[in-house]
């Protein structure tokens, strides 16, 4: 893991701001990896990035606390958390690793919406972290590829965000300019 003191900055911040149900600090935590994930390419940064946006989006959404099962995954998802980062202060690497992704496996032990639900917000929350990668200069194979996405999704979910779309680079030329362009190739 790439700059375990910034991964373990993120963490505990993420479970303050969990007590205070501080839902915008700990989508800003989320964004603050993204740069550090992008330059080393990093599949735990990057996975830090997804899970702890994943929570924001799950926190925000106060209805899942109504379905069965919430409980024992809310319970079991800050408990990887926690030992996320004790493993990280003891320079376990092997098992931040196991704990990061017993986060996402976490989401199999659901049912039900519950489960369909949260599945959702994890894939949704991989095309937002993956657009953002891309944004800074990664291509959107490799960045599909380190976010366990479609090349298709990132680049429908990336299309549709101003910031990318308006770059003189990705817009395309009128049809009109296309046929002219094509014509000169001939003559």
């Amino acid at each position: 893991m790439q700059e375990k003191e910034n991964v373990l900055r993120i963490l505990e911040e993420t479970k303050t701001a969990l007590q205070t149900k501080d839902i915008g600090k700990i989508r800003s935590l989320s964004d603050q990896t993204i740069h550090t994930a992008s330059v080393s390419q990093d599949p735990d940064n990057i996975a830090v990035a997804v899970i702890v946006y994943s929570l924001s989006k799950i926190i925000e959404r106060g209805q899942y606390q109504k379905y069965p099962g919430w409980k024992k995954f809310y319970y079991n998802y800050l408990s990887a958390i926690n030992e996320a980062i004790k493993s990280i202060k003891t320079n376990n690497d092997k098992h931040t690793k196991e704990n990061l992704a017993r986060v996402r496996r976490e989401v199999s032990n659901l049912s039900g919406d519950l489960k369909r639900n949260i599945e959702d917000v994890f894939m949704k929350a991989s095309i937002n972290k993956a657009s953002k990668i891309y944004e800074h200069g990664i291509s959107m194979e490799q960045t599909a590829h380190l976010l366990g996405i479609s090349v298709w999704d990132l680049a429908n979910y990336a299309g549709q965000k101003p910031e990318i779309s308006n770059i003189d680079l990705a817009q395309t030329e009128s049809v009109k300019s296309r046929i002219k362009l094509a014509m000169e190739m001939f003559e």
